[in-house]
C-alpha cells in the first residue's frame, strides 16, 4: 500500500549524512522563508499574482525567464565553484572534501543547469521582451502559449533544483551516455530527473520556437521586409529554425531512453539487441545545434550593440544575415566531432573535421563585421561595449582551439582532456554569457526605465574577464600535460599550481557575479538619478527605442510604417517622430491562470514520473489535458483597451509630470472568463 501511495519515495531519499548538502538545504530555505516574508509584509502577492504570474503580457514573460536564469546560475556557479575547489585540494594523499559520488552529480547538474537553465532561458527572455518591439508588434503570436512555455521551463528548472534534496541528480554526466544512464548502472532517481527535466522543459523551450518563428513572420510592422529585419531579430529567427528542427530529435531521444528504464526496452543497449552509439548520435545532432541556438542571439546581440555605440549603421548587414543562416545550416553536418574517438572510421572523420573547419567561416565573416562596424566609428565605451569586445578578443581565441579539435588526429590526443573543457567553456562564456550580459545592460533602461550603474557594471566584467583567463587558460596547458576531465583525484603533483590558478579564476568570476548583483541593487536605489526619460538612452537605431521607457502593455499605440533596415534613425533624420495621428481602440490577450496551473501540474507530473508514483502522474497529466481543452472553449481571450484610455497613457508616458518620474501608468488588466 504504501508503494502505491508513495512510489519508491522513502524519508531514507532525504541526504541527512552530507552536511555540504544538508547546509545548502537549510540556507537556501531560510532564503525562501525570508523573500516569503517580506512579500507577505509589503502585501505584494495579489500584485505579483496579477500583473507576473498571470501575465501574457511578452514583457513580463521575459523578465521572469530572466530572473529564473539568474536564480539559476547562482546554482550552477556554485556547482562550478564546488569542483574548482575540489580539483584544487585533492592532490596525491589528500581526497578533498566531495566523495566521488556527489562530485559525478555536482558535474552532471552544473553542465545540465548552465546549458538548459541558464543560457536558454537568460536569451529567451531577451528575445521575449525585445523581438516584438523591435518588429513593430503590439505583442508574440501566441500569447498564451508564451506564458505555458515558461511555466514549463520553470518546473522543469524546479524539478532540477528538487534533487538537490530529494534523492540525488544523475551520475552520468549532462549528456547522460548510456551505459551509464540505464537502469542497470544508475538504479537510483538521478537520471529520471535528469531525463524529465530534459523533456518537459525541452517541450516548453519547442513551443516557444514555434510561436516566436510565427510571430517574426507574421507579425512584422508594413514595410519591414525580410532585409529590413533587425539583425537581433534575423538571429532570433534562425535560433527559433534551429529550435524547432533539432529540439524534436532530444524529445525523442529521451522518450527512448526513458522507455529503455521505465518498461525495459533496450534501444540503447547493446548485449540486447540496441546500440549505444544510436544516442550518442542523437543526443549530438540536438546537442551541436543546441550550442549554436544559445549563441546566434548573442551574435544578433553584439551587432545591434556594435552599431548603436559606433553612430554607424552594422558593416555588411547583408553578410552577416547569410553568415547567420550559413552557420545554422553547417550545425547539423558537425554533430559527429563530438565523437571523433568512438570509431566511426577515418572517411566519416574527415568529413566531419573539414565540415568543423567550415564552419569557422561564416563565424570569422561576423568577427571582421564586428571590428569594421567599429572601425572610424564614435565609439562611446559604455559597459555593453566593453562585453562585446571583450567576447571579440576571447571568442576567438575558443575558435582557434575549435579549429585544432576539428582535426581528428589532433582530437584523438585531446578529447578526453582538460583542453576540451576550455575550449567549450571558451565559446559558451564569451560566446554567450558575454553577448547575454550586454544585452540585459544595454535594454535593461527600456524594460524598467532607468540605467544601470556603470561603474558596478565595469567593475563585475573586469572580474569576469580576468576571471575567466585565470580559470580557463590553465585547462589549455592541463589538457597538453595529460590531465583528463571529470577528475575527483589525482596523483600528479605538477598539476596542482594550474588547478589553484583555476580556482583563484573562478573566485573572481564569483566577484564579478557579486558586482552585478549590488549593480542591480544600487541601480534600483539611485533610480530617480539614473531614469530613462526619453525612452531612447543610447541614440538606438531600432524601433524598440521609439516607444516609451518602460512600454506600455501594448507596445505601440500606433502601428509604425517601416521605410529604412534602421528605421528609429531614420524617423529621427527625418523629423517624422512627432507625428500626431488619432487614437484607436486596441485589442490586447487577457492574462490567464492557466499558464502557472499549466507549470503546477507539470511540476508534479514530472516529480510522479521520476518517483513512480502513478496515481499522482495519471492525476496531472488529465489535469492537464483538461486545462487545454478547458482553455479552447474559452471565448473571452481578449479584451480591449478603448480609445480615450490609449490617449491619456500615450499623454501619461511621453509628458510625465516634472515633479515625479517618469513611470509607466499601470496596465489595464482583464483576466479570462
Amino acid at each position: 500500500m504504501e508503494e502505491l501511495i508513495f512510489g519508491k519515495l522513502s524519508f531514507h531519499d532525504i541526504p541527512y549524512d552530507n552536511p555540504i548538502i544538508m547546509a545548502t538545504l537549510g540556507g537556501s530555505s531560510m532564503l525562501l522563508l525570508c523573500i516569503g516574508i517580506l512579500i507577505t509584509y509589503h502585501g505584494k502577492w495579489s500584485y505579483l499574482w496579477r500583473e507576473w504570474f498571470t501575465s501574457v503580457d511578452h514583457k513580463r514573460v521575459g523578465v521572469m525567464y530572466i530572473v529564473l536564469a539568474m536564480v539559476m546560475l547562482l546554482r550552477g556557479f556554485a556547482d562550478a565553484l564546488l569542483m574548482r575547489t575540489q580539483q584544487a585540494l585533492a592532490e596525491g594523499g589528500a581526497q578533498g572534501y566531495l566523495p566521488p559520488d556527489h562530485y559525478n552529480q555536482i558535474f552532471s547538474a552544473h553542465g545540465t543547469i548552465m546549458i538548459i537553465f541558464v543560457a536558454m532561458p537568460f536569451f529567451i527572455g531577451l528575445m521575449n521582451i525585445i523581438v516584438p518591439l523591435q518588429i513593430g508588434a503590439r505583442d508574440v503570436a501566441y500569447p498564451f502559449l508564451n506564458s505555458v512555455s515558461f511555466w514549463l521551463t520553470a518546473s522543469s528548472g524546479a524539478l532540477v533544483m528538487l534533487s538537490l534534496g530529494l534523492g540525488n541528480f544523475s551520475h552520468a554526466g549532462w549528456s547522460g551516455y548510456p551505459p551509464l544512464s540505464e537502469k542497470h548502472y544508475s538504479p537510483g532517481p538521478g537520471v529520471d530527473y535528469w531525463i524529465w527535466g530534459l523533456q518537459l522543459g525541452g517541450v516548453g523551450t519547442l513551443m516557444t520556437g514555434i510561436n516566436f518563428f510565427v510571430t517574426i513572420l507574421r507579425l512584422r510592422a508594413p514595410g519591414m521586409t525580410m532585409m529590413k529585419l533587425p539583425i537581433f531579430s534575423w538571429a532570433i529567427l534562425v535560433t527559433n529554425v534551429l529550435i524547432m528542427l533539432s529540439f524534436p530529435v532530444l524529445t525523442v531521444t529521451l522518450a527512448l531512453l526513458a522507455m529503455d528504464r521505465y518498461l525495459g526496452m533496450h534501444f540503447f543497449t547493446n548485449h540486447m539487441g540496441g546500440n549505444l552509439m544510436m544516442f550518442t548520435n542523437l543526443f549530438w545532432i540536438w546537442g551541436h545545434p543546441e550550442v549554436y541556438i544559445v549563441i546566434l542571439p548573442a551574435f544578433g546581440m553584439f551587432s545591434e550593440i556594435s552599431a548603436t555605440f559606433s553612430r554607424k549603421p552594422l558593416f555588411g548587414y547583408t553578410s552577416m544575415v547569410y553568415a547567420s543562416v550559413a552557420i545554422s545550416t553547417l550545425s547539423f553536418v558537425v554533430w559527429l566531432h563530438h565523437f571523433f574517438t568512438m570509431g566511426a572510421g577515418a572517411n566519416v572523420n574527415a568529413f566531419f573535421g573539414i565540415a568543423t573547419m567550415v564552419i569557422a567561416v561564416p563565424t570569422g565573416v561576423k568577427v571582421f563585421n564586428w571590428l569594421f562596424t567599429f572601425y572610424r566609428g564614435r565609439i562611446e565605451f559604455t559597459t555593453p561595449v566593453l562585453w562585446t569586445l571583450g567576447f571579440i578578443i576571447t571568442f576567438c581565441i575558443g575558435g582557434m582551439t575549435g579549429v585544432l579539435l576539428s582535426v581528428p588526429a589532433a582530437d584523438f590526443q585531446l578529447h578526453n582532456s582538460e583542453f576540451l573543457i576550455a575550449h567549450f567553456h571558451n565559446m559558451l562564456i564569451p560566446g554567450a554569457m558575454f553577448g547575454y550580459f550586454a544585452g540585459y545592460t544595454y535594454w535593461f533602461p527600456k524594460v524598467f526605465g532607468f540605467k544601470l550603474n556603470e561603474k558596478w557594471g565595469r567593475l563585475a566584467f573586469w572580474l569576469w574577464i580576468v576571471g575567466f583567463y585565470l580559470a580557463f587558460m590553465p585547462l589549455y596547458a592541463l589538457g597538453f600535460m595529460g590531465m583528463s576531465r571529470r577528475l575527483v583525484h589525482y596523483d600528479n603533483t605538477h598539476w596542482q599550481p594550474y588547478l589553484v590558478i583555476a580556482l583563484a579564476g573562478t573566485i573572481l568570476i564569483m566577484g564579478g557575479i557579486v558586482c552585478q548583483i549590488v549593480q542591480l541593487a544600487v541601480s534600483m536605489r539611485h533610480r530617480d538619478a539614473l531614469r530613462d526619460t526619453t525612452g531612447d538612452p543610447w541614440d538606438g537605431r531600432t524601433l524598440e527605442w521609439s516607444v516609451p521607457s518602460p512600454p506600455p502593455a501594448y507596445n505601440f499605440a500606433h502601428i509604425p510604417q517601416v521605410t529604412h533596415r534602421d528605421e528609429f534613425t531614420a524617423l529621427k533624420k527625418s523629423g517624422r517622430v512627432a507625428a500626431v495621428l488619432p487614437y484607436l481602440p486596441i485589442h490586447m490577450p487577457c492574462n490567464s491562470i492557466l499558464g502557472p496551473i499549466i507549470g503546477g501540474l507539470t511540476f508534479t507530473l514530472g516529480f510522479a514520473l521520476v518517483w513512480y508514483i502513478w496515481w499522482l502522474a495519471t492525476v496531472s497529466l488529465v489535469a492537464i489535458i483538461g486545462a487545454v481543452i478547458a482553455r479552447s472553449w474559452n471565448q473571452h481571450t481578449e479584451y480591449e483597451i478603448p480609445a480615450l484610455e490609449v490617449a491619456a497613457m500615450e499623454r501619461a508616458l511621453r509628458h510625465p509630470p516634472v515633479t515625479s518620474a517618469a513611470t509607466a501608468p499601470p496596465s489595464p488588466l482583464a483576466f479570462e472568463h
